[in-house]
């Protein structure tokens, strides 16, 4: 009994001395392994920790390494920071406000199609809010727009990026939640169970991310419905620069290339053409080609037929096998294979272009645009890999104390059962959402009570969904993004909002998106199949 007080103690001591030095601003990955260091020197000082535990270090590590779902991560994050770099985001908007400019409302409804469609070739929030913002807010304020709403509106269509697919929050996500899922069911005895992939996790997450940029436009609407002052339309004057038709042509004209981008990349996926890696590999190469054609039109050609080769080797792949190590190729086969390799180099060709074109290009500071690119990628990759090293030697420091079991006792000792234990999971991550970053809770939290989750029934027979789940959990982060007064969104926005806007505008701006997406969660709450129909459709077992 004392030993089991001493470990609770410890444990208790280790998870509030990390939440205390990540506050103060020490880095995540060293605060993570240094709490977990320091705390397991200590239990063994008790006598309650093995320190052979930690041996098990080395292969976690090296379990990181050879993850071929993780080798996503920084290629999604190039994809995102080129597009970014390329001021894709610039031109949508621009045409977008035109478009819609209008209608009353007309900027708000822009600004969560460009929202979604970053959020859909990006996946990076802070990236979004602030491109958003820097771009936005300003032409918003300037058109008369009630400064709480467009600054609502940015934040919340900023963090779209967290749940639409694909998303880096959902390849991690979905990395986790297949080995706590396994883990799962090796408990309940199964030793032969059904897996769950990125690609479930993806299809999962899509119509619950379109539902909710759906409310998030009737919400627009009813605004400019109920008071008209706070989102008025554009004089039709300001807008005769241009016919309706040039609008809409040129409009379409900036739709195509990230919609294509999106469409190869999530349709390959959700298509089971390619795994997430692989798709991510393809939208690595449609933005660097995307970046070069809009840096010159006019010498796009090259390009343009790299990008229609790199859709061609798709949809070629989706009808035959191109795969060479075999034993038996037909002849049509061999034709594929060979159109497959003269496609090739169509795409080479383009990219070679693109590459070098990007590569020349300067920006406003004087760096290079490829420069800057591969910089953030290389930071941002790091962050993410160097955070879950360090969440692993956290994990187990918290298991060898017991915490696991701790864990484990508490949820399934509650009295409401399965939707006890959810509604406690979920405020837990809700709160934690206000201080630490989504990469620690996805470490940290999800691989302690994923395990026990899936273990549970949400009827009689009825076991959890681990999709439904994911997307359940992926929501709840994304709503703590925008929760004052912690929101990171917030912060984002508030480094680039102009000096009249003051900081009550953004928490009172934010608290009507934060019910939305409250109300978004109790409507997957009952309706789970908005969540699990599209995967179940995609992968049937």
């Amino acid at each position: 009994m004392e030993h089991v007080l001493k470990s609770e103690v410890l444990i208790a001591i280790m998870f509030l001395g990390t939440v205390f030095f990540l506050l103060l601003g020490f880095p995540v990955a060293f605060t993570l392994s240094g709490s977990a260091l320091l705390m397991a020197v200590v239990a063994v000082g008790l006598g309650a920790f093995d320190f052979s535990i930690l041996s098990a270090l080395p292969q976690r590590v090296f379990s990181v390494m050879t993850n071929e779902v993780l080798v996503a991560v920084p290629l999604f994050v190039f994809m995102g920071v080129t597009l970014e770099r390329s001021r894709v985001a610039e031109e949508l908007l621009d045409n977008m406000g035109r478009l819609f400019g209008g209608l009353r409302g007309g900027l708000g409804y822009s600004v969560f199609v460009v929202g979604a469609l970053l959020a859909a070739s990006t996946g990076i929030v802070g990236a979004t809010v602030v491109t958003m913002g820097l771009l936005s807010l300003p032409t918003m304020l300037r058109r008369g727009y009630d400064p709480a709403l467009a600054c609502g509106s940015i934040a919340a269509s900023g963090t779209l990026g967290q749940i639409i697919p694909p998303s880096i929050v959902l390849v991690l996500l979905g990395d986790q939640l297949s080995v706590a899922f396994q883990d799962a069911q090796y408990r309940m005895g199964n030793f032969a169970p059904d897996t769950v992939s990125v690609n479930d996790l993806f299809a999962g997450a899509l119509f619950p991310g379109l539902v909710l940029v759906g409310m998030y436009m009737l919400y627009q609407a009813a605004m400019a419905w109920l008071k008209p002052e706070s989102s008025p339309a554009i004089p039709a004057d300001e807008l005769r620069g241009t016919g309706d038709t040039s609008i809409l042509f040129e409009t379409m004209k900036s739709l195509v290339a990230p919609v294509v981008l999106i469409i190869a990349v999530l349709g390959s996926i959700l298509g089971g053409l390619a795994s997430p890696t692989e798709a991510a590999a393809v939208g690595a190469i449609g933005s660097l080609m995307l970046a070069g054609y809009r840096l010159d039109h006019a010498h796009g050609r090259p390009i343009l037929l790299g990008g229609t080769c790199l859709l061609a080797v798709l949809v070629l792949t989706a009808f035959v096998d191109l795969r060479m190590q075999r034993n038996e190729i037909s002849g049509r086969e061999w034709g594929a294979i060979l159109v497959a390799i003269l496609l090739s180099v169509g795409l080479g060709w383009g990219l070679l272009v693109s590459v070098l074109r990007v590569y020349k290009h300067r920006v406003a500071n004087g760096n290079r645009i490829l420069q800057e690119v591969m910089r953030a990628t290389m930071e941002i990759s790091s962050m993410v890999f160097v955070i879950l090293v360090g969440a692993a030697a956290f994990s187990l420091v918290f298991r060898g104390l017991g915490g696991d079991v701790l864990i484990e006792n508490f949820l399934k000792g509650l009295p409401g059962g399965t939707v006890a234990a959810i509604l406690v999971v979920m405020a837990v991550m809700f709160i934690l959402g206000f201080f630490l970053d989504f990469l620690e809770i996805i470490f940290i939290v999800v691989p302690i009570v994923a395990p026990i989750l899936l273990q549970m029934e949400v009827a009689p027979d009825v076991p959890m969904s681990p999709v439904w789940l994911g997307v359940m959990l992926a929501m709840n982060l994304q709503t703590s993004f925008l929760t004052p007064p912690f929101g990171f969104a917030l912060f984002y926005l508030r480094g680039v909002a102009p000096d009249s806007i003051k900081t009550m505008d953004i928490y009172r701006g934010i608290v009507p998106f934060v019910a939305i997406q409250i109300f978004a969660l109790v409507v997957l709450w009952y309706l789970p199949r908005v969540a699990t129909w599209l995967p179940e459709a995609l992968y049937p077992r």
